[in-house]
């Protein structure tokens, strides 16, 4: 997904405050994942939208996980609240409700669709991707 040039930075932040973020670009297209590993990061769904790592100005403290061999998770130490997954050397898939301006991005597309608890289905008219087709061509871990 290429990034998309803006007029004017966008800015959102955690619960709290603590921690804000700038971008300078991004994808407004919104991905979202149902395997294991973003179910039990979050307590369900997971979504995400990506922004190029020399676009994002983090300000305040960020807890860091490295959540598998290839990947790390932030969140806000004070108030827990997820801000980013990021490939090693990738962009940033960042968190939408952080951002005001997410809420208008589409739904583009559900990973490991067939691997969604029944109460998580999403509407609408998008790409549902199996677990098998998305780790053909993306690194996943194994067991998730």
């Amino acid at each position: 997904m290429a990034a998309e040039a803006t007029p004017a930075p966008a800015t959102g932040r955690c619960l709290c405050g603590a921690v804000t973020i700038t971008l300078q670009a991004w994808n407004p297209a919104i991905s979202a994942c149902h395997c294991s590993l973003c179910r039990r990061a979050g307590g369900g769904i997971m979504a995400g939208f990506e922004a190029p790592a020399d676009a994002v100005a983090v300000a305040g403290d960020v807890a860091r996980y490295r959540a598998t061999d290839f990947a790390e998770r932030a969140f806000c130490p004070r108030c827990g609240s997820n801000l980013w997954l990021r490939d090693d050397g990738g962009p940033y898939e960042l968190s939408p409700g952080l951002f005001e301006i997410a809420a208008a991005f589409p739904l583009i597309r559900e990973v490991y669709a067939d691997c969604a608890q029944r109460w998580a289905g999403l509407a609408g008219d998008h790409p549902r991707i199996t677990r098998e087709a998305y780790e053909t061509d993306n690194p996943h871990q194994e067991g998730a």
